[in-house]
């Protein structure tokens, strides 16, 4: 039985001599020391994510030319870019034109004709690809590639500042851009010249825009109930916010993501629903006696303000088709005036009937691509990286061989895997935001294709449309990992440790594949040692 004067003699303790285990590590005291030296400052602050991005750009962009030749769907956009740019839409080039394109020469990259060429994809991205090719040229493969490759490096940053922007780490930012930079499946889409990147990075921007329209709304919510409080009037459902820049700038971002695949809308519609309910929310949190009208209320506003902004992003994409003649169904109903709408929408503009039969004739092609392919996948294993794509394969018989895979970095992939699964867990049990908004960014690039595209000829390297998300994901659970300088220094030690673990892991890995994401001459044994199951093969 504890005697009655014990607590009494413990609350006469000196605290000095009290046993407290010691909080944060040595690189927290060191930190504090100099975090606030100006040299030291910049070099953190701007010198370490420019190391990030000169990274970055090394890896995409090193040897880029290289291999001369059309690899996987670049003998479609590659061609369809160079002739939209001197057309204005894609014309059609001869039965076997790519030896002729890949020579360099003037006949060759100058075969197309003003025939127009029936594509499955909006322009934008081609656009894009051929700003890249005019600028540079397509004598040689830098052209073709250069402009998603930057759009490789733009990706990095950008994810950077939004890991800053989510949790408030300059560190934790690092590590994220610093894995994305090493990361295959990203270096890979952004060293051959296809669309994906695009769609990858322009969605992304979207979804960086709703983040700053997040903090608008709030900034602006709460002005507005201070305001009314002080005039004395009620607050109702809220403010009606017709003015949010940056949600308008999200629709148009997602437009013009639909514009270089239509897998873009899906982001616009899950971003969209994601916008009201955290306006509604909001001022829920509030205690605004009428926040549930604002479902009604500031949910239109938030759909004229994201989806008509889209739709007319997606139509200005088609500016080249518009303004010339030659285009596929450009002349559809002038053609045959039979085809022309009447009744209601007998006022429609002949060339909006000619576009939308073109979008119709886009969807029938592409909801019934069912062609086999030796690479095709099923998008539920691409959290996994069941069936990664072979882009490039040359034998030079002579016991060596070159090969570009798309086979993402296997312990960047599988643990944002294992990330994502962890904020699902976050997300019910605390409720984060952060893993809330991570993991709709996740859902939108990866279950339309679980859910509506399954038996489609479809292919893993989709997958780069989600993997800012993964990434982000591998950031939250790293911050939780490394705790804060207030943690004790058992636990603060483990966490650097485990993280050091993996920086130092991931990068070992990027240099071991680095050969066959980049098409580099090996040892077919060599290449065949990094084939770690045989649906890798």
């Amino acid at each position: 039985m504890t005697h009655p004067d014990a607590f009494d003699e413990a609350l006469d303790v000196d605290p000095d001599e009290v046993d407290v285990e010691p909080r944060g590590i040595r690189l927290d005291a060191w930190w504090q020391r100099i975090k606030y030296t100006p040299g030291w400052r910049w070099g953190w602050n701007w010198g370490a994510p420019l190391a990030v991005t000169a990274l970055a750009a090394i890896l995409r962009l090193w040897d880029l030319g290289f291999p001369h030749q059309l690899v996987f769907d670049e003998t479609y956009y590659v061609k369809d870019s160079w002739s939209t740019i001197h057309l204005g839409y894609e014309g059609t080039w001869g039965s076997t034109p790519n030896p002729g394109f890949e020579s360099g020469s003037s006949s060759g990259v100058n075969a197309y004709t003003s025939s127009p060429e029936f594509v499955a994809h909006p322009p934008l991205g081609k656009w894009i690809i051929g700003a890249g090719e005019a600028l540079f040229g397509v004598q040689t493969a830098f052209g073709w590639r250069i402009a998603t490759a930057v759009v490789g490096i733009l990706a990095v940053v950008l994810a950077m500042w939004v890991i800053k922007r989510l949790f408030g780490s300059q560190l934790i930012a690092l590590i994220g851009g610093f894995l994305f930079a090493i990361e295959g499946n990203a270096i890979v889409l952004s060293r051959v010249a296809l669309l994906d990147n695009t769609v990858m990075f322009l969605a992304f921007a979207g979804v960086a825009c709703v983040l700053l329209d997040r903090e608008w709304h709030r900034r602006r919510l709460e002005r507005w109930i201070a305001d009314r409080m002080v005039a004395g009037r009620t607050l109702g459902s809220g403010p009606a916010m017709w003015w949010r820049p940056w949600l308008i700038a999200a629709g148009a971002l997602f437009g013009f993501d639909a514009a270089t695949k239509w897998s873009g809308f899906y982001f616009l519609g899950v971003f969209a629903c994601y916008v009201l309910l955290t306006d509604v929310l909001a001022r829920r949190r509030a205690k605004l006696p009428d926040w549930q009208g604002s479902i009604v209320k500031q949910g239109a506003i938030d759909f004229v303000l994201t989806v008509p902004v889209a739709l007319a992003a997606y139509l200005a994409s088609y500016s080249g088709w518009l303004l010339t003649k030659g285009g596929w169904d450009r002349s559809w109903v002038e053609q045959d005036p039979t085809r022309a709408w009447g009744g209601a929408l007998g006022w429609v503009p002949r060339w909006f009937q000619d576009l939308w039969h073109y979008q119709t004739e886009m969807y029938g092609f592409d909801i019934n691509l069912h062609t086999p392919h030796a690479y095709m996948s099923q998008p539920i294993s691409w959290p996994i990286m069941l069936r990664p794509t072979s882009m490039y394969w040359m034998d030079y018989h002579d016991g060596t061989i070159g090969a570009i895979n798309d086979l993402a970095n296997p312990l960047i992939w599988w643990g944002g895997t294992a990330a994502v699964a962890y904020l699902i867990y976050r997300a019910v049990r605390f409720r984060e935001w952060q893993s809330g908004f991570i993991l709709a960014g996740y859902g939108a690039g990866w279950l339309p294709w679980v859910l509506f595209y399954s038996q489609r000829t479809i292919f893993t390297f989709y997958s780069i449309a989600f993997e800012p998300y993964l990434i982000l994901a591998i950031a939250a659970a790293v911050r939780q990992a490394l705790g804060s300088p207030d943690d004790p220094r058992r636990r603060r030690s483990t966490g650097f440790w485990w993280v050091g673990v993996l920086v130092v892991l991931a990068i070992a890995l990027t240099v071991f594949f680095w050969p066959i994401w980049t098409g580099e001459r090996i040892n077919y044994f060599y290449w065949l040692a990094h084939m770690w199951f045989p649906s890798w093969i």
